[in-house]
């Protein structure tokens, strides 16, 4: 696991996240604002436990994988409508790469 990388990419996706929830908010779209949030906190669990080397960084970096890869489609069904939630799909699914590298 590259950790500059691998905490990099949990760091724009947790941008990417809260600017998708503050759209969802405006929007009502209830299933993407549930998913980003929880993808917003396991990434940010996920770059903090990846920068400081902790032995759980490997298993909690599987977790965020597969929570990022949901966003991607969750997020999807309205990404060819908005920015935000284009922006989010994008930064998910690079995040799950790194997560998963």
């Amino acid at each position: 696991m590259k950790k500059i990388n691998l905490t990099n990419a949990c760091l724009v996706c947790i941008i990417a996240c809260e600017k998708c929830i503050s759209h969802c908010i405006e929007h009502g779209h209830k299933e993407c604002l549930a998913l980003c949030r929880d993808c917003a906190d396991i990434c940010t669990l996920t770059a903090r436990l990846n920068a400081r080397d902790s032995k759980y960084a490997r298993q909690l970096a599987d977790i965020c994988a597969a929570i990022c890869k949901e966003c991607v489609g969750v997020c999807g069904k309205q990404a060819a409508h908005n920015d935000a939630c284009r922006e989010c799909v994008v930064a998910c699914q690079e995040c799950a790469d790194a997560c998963a590298a």
